[in-house]
């Protein structure tokens, strides 16, 4: 959907405004549904262990699109073909149809489900996951999912996480421009820096799965000390980063320093914590609680667009970094309270809701079924319960 939209939308803008607007919001409501189907995928494609590093991978690959896509954007923009910038949605949109023509050749909801998956491989993820992980369907739990108070600490910290992200990578620019005076080009460079952090999810998230291992520490344990070690300590760089004057050097150091403590959350947290509560629902959980921290990410540049709108001075500045600490502090006390990296009491289906799918001769429901027609078949009739 994506892909064909940016296809569309130089010829939306030639035709008229209104057009081009109305692709850009089906844009969004498309990529609204990325988070969720990514983590409804993994949970059926990873095994518990491994769980933080895959949502990892995923997440920095996303960065890195970001990355690319900037710089890409305006190398076409400036050398491209169809008059430069039509050629930017050309390009991404074609990329992204060829992918999805692999997606939809390769690529399956469950092991289950693919039509092209070994009987050895099937067998390796019913080991790994247990077979009702694999075919299970159940309907969703919505009551409970919404009166869950770990789901909701998970949202507040989701909330905070965007919050004060988006204070940083979406309001550098403007801070290094005005507060630390640099100009155009260096403010670019610069402002790329605390992309890089992002990096360092990868190890983090190893580290938090090497240290649910059986024998270290439990879920629930890693999970409250990786979100308040990253939400305090970068709380701590936000407000350090009101009091560096016109060191230029530091001011950039410290705004990587703070993306690096934010990810110690994110990736081994935020990311993660959804597939701790309801595995089977980690997709829906993934809507709800992106869909609150995208309230934050709103709220964030309004907020900081309204405090520094007068004059842009250090001081106002300063005001915009103790209000996001503040955020990350609130969300860090809300999800020690509150969170949970434990497995919730309607997580999983109960027998009369579960559907089977699964596509191999010998699947569950197979079994089950010349279980209870051999017990019929001897004894003239189905125990009870069967």
């Amino acid at each position: 959907m994506l892909s064909v939209i940016s296809l569309l939308s130089p010829a939306a803008a030639r035709l008229h405004l209104a057009v081009f607007l109305l692709l850009r919001l089906l844009a969004g409501f498309g990529a609204g549904a990325v988070f969720p189907a990514t983590h409804a995928l993994i949970a059926r494609w990873s095994t518990p262990r491994n769980r933080s590093v895959l949502v990892a991978i995923t997440t920095v690959g996303g960065v890195a699109g970001m990355v690319v896509g900037m710089l890409a954007s305006g190398v076409l923009c400036e050398h491209g073909f169809a008059g430069g910038w039509p050629s930017v949605f050309y390009v991404f949109g074609a990329v992204g149809c060829l992918w999805s023509a692999a997606w939809f050749l390769v690529g399956d909801s469950s092991p289950s489900t693919h039509p092209r998956i070994s009987r050895a491989e099937l067998d390796y993820w019913e080991r790994e996951t247990g077979k009702t992980q694999l075919v299970a369907r159940p309907p969703t739990p919505w009551r409970k999912l919404l009166t869950s108070f770990p789901v909701w600490a998970l949202a507040v910290a989701f909330f905070a996480a965007d919050w004060g992200l988006f204070t940083l990578v979406g309001c550098i620019p403007l801070f290094m421009h005005d507060v630390l005076g640099f100009d155009m080009t260096s403010n670019g460079a610069l402002s790329a820096v605390p992309f890089i952090a992002a990096v360092l999810v990868i190890p983090l998230s190893w580290l938090a799965d090497w240290l649910r291992s059986p024998g270290r520490l439990s879920t629930n344990v890693v999970r409250k000390v990786f979100l308040v070690t990253g939400f305090l300590l970068c709380a701590c760089m936000l407000v350090l980063a009101g009091y560096t004057g016109c060191d230029r050097a530091l001011a950039v150091a410290i705004m990587f320093l703070a993306v690096a403590c934010a990810v110690i959350a994110i990736g081994p947290v935020i990311l993660s914590n959804q597939f701790d509560l309801a595995p089977l629902h980690a997709g829906k959980i993934m809507g709800l609680t992106n869909f609150v921290a995208n309230v934050g990410q709103i709220a964030a540049l309004h907020t900081v667009g309204a405090m520094t709108y007068h004059s842009s001075t250090r001081s106002e500045w300063q005001n915009v970094f103790f209000l996001a600490a503040a955020i990350y502090a609130a969300a860090a006390v809300v999800f020690v309270a509150f969170g949970s990296g434990q497995r919730q009491s309607w997580a999983d289906p109960d027998d009369r809701s579960v559907a089977y799918v699964d596509k191999q001769p010998d699947t569950a429901a197979a079994q089950i079924a010349g279980v209870t027609a051999g017990l019929a078949e001897s004894n003239g009739s189905l125990p009870p319960g069967l």
